[in-house]
């Protein structure tokens, strides 16, 4: 994992940082006969609407927060540093949603014994109930370790005293037998991010590729770029409709708004050529693991030709299968 990329930062300030080879132990853990008595949120609840879930764990660094963000953009129901204790309360709340959270992924930070009890416990009470569930361990060399928290220069959260090899060899121990039960353990120690979102993917994602959902955005140059855009095309080297009196007080999405901005020299074919080059550009972003793009395009004041031109390139990618959201930012300002 290359230290520009990562961090503990990524495990204690919430940024998606970090991330080897990937063991894998078993499969989900479902009821082996034990006779446990179920609670009463559970009973009567159908196998079906039981999500399922999963448990990420790890070292301290070792890239549980992009472990977890990764199960988020493929649609999971992502709750981070959930006390073990509370996981069976989850996943009953899960049971009573109606399908609606079918998926659970849990981030649970060991950080003393009592903590390593109260999984152990919740954990055996899931089996009990018929809980598929997979425990996730993100396990890094103690060289890697030393190296992302000195580069944050931050201390490891059980160091106390000590040098942080002193904190990583003790949630080392900690974490030993947690470790051995898990389903899937992945060595971060020479993985960038998009690697280790990669071995996430491969794991959870099925046989399809990963989904990526784009915002198309119009906007208007003199209300400002809009901060969240990937990219951003101008639409101003087309006549402008605001000076065409009977199309003025209307809008790109107005049927003779549109069609003047589509008659006019260049308009079809940069919409042709942008809509293939988004293609190209989608096609990398699923590669590289990005599922959120965001295109603006920009007129004057995000009324005629940018919203017209918006709802063009938006159809293009829905027809690519691209999961598409059109926002018109600045349409209604004037």
């Amino acid at each position: 994992m290359n230290e520009h990329e990562t961090g503990p930062a990524a495990e204690q300030d919430g940024a998606r940082q970090h991330t080897g080879g990937t063991d894998t132990r078993g499969s989900a853990r479902r009821d082996d006969g034990a006779q446990v008595e179920t609670g009463k949120d559970m009973a009567g609840v159908p196998e079906a609407g039981i999500p399922e879930l999963v448990i990420i764990s790890g070292m301290s660094g070792a890239g549980r927060s992009t472990a977890a963000k990764c199960l988020e953009d493929l649609g999971w129901f992502v709750v981070d540093n959930l006390p073990p204790a509370l996981i069976t309360t989850m996943v009953e709340l899960g049971a009573r949603s109606q399908g609606n959270v079918a998926r659970i992924a849990v981030v649970v930070d060991v950080r003393g014994r009592r903590f390593f009890d109260n999984l152990r416990e919740s954990l055996a009470d899931l089996d009990g109930r018929g809980v598929t569930r997979r425990t996730v361990f993100l396990e890094s060399s103690d060289d890697a370790l030393v190296r992302r928290f000195e580069s944050v220069r931050r201390p490891h959260p059980l160091q106390g005293d000590g040098r942080i090899v002193d904190g990583i060899a003790a949630e080392r121990e900690l974490l030993r037998e947690l470790r051995g039960d898990a389903d899937l353990v992945i060595d971060t120690s020479s993985l960038n991010v998009h690697e280790l979102r990669a071995k996430m993917d491969a794991q959870f994602a099925g046989e399809e590729e990963p989904e990526l959902r784009a915002t198309v955005m119009s906007f208007g140059f003199k209300y400002g770029l809009p901060v969240d855009a990937d990219l951003v095309v101008d639409m101003r080297f087309l006549p402008n409709p605001h000076w065409v009196p009977e199309l003025r007080p209307y809008t790109g999405l107005n049927e003779e708004v549109a069609s003047y901005i589509f008659n006019q020299p260049g308009a079809k074919e940069f919409l042709d050529r942008y809509a293939e080059m988004l293609r190209l550009i989608a096609a990398g972003y699923r590669r590289e693991g990005k599922r959120y793009v965001t295109i603006a395009v920009g007129c004057t004041g995000g009324k005629h030709r940018s919203v017209a031109m918006s709802e063009k390139l938006a159809a293009r990618l829905v027809a690519e299968g691209v999961e598409t959201v059109v926002v018109h930012r600045d349409m209604g300002r004037e």
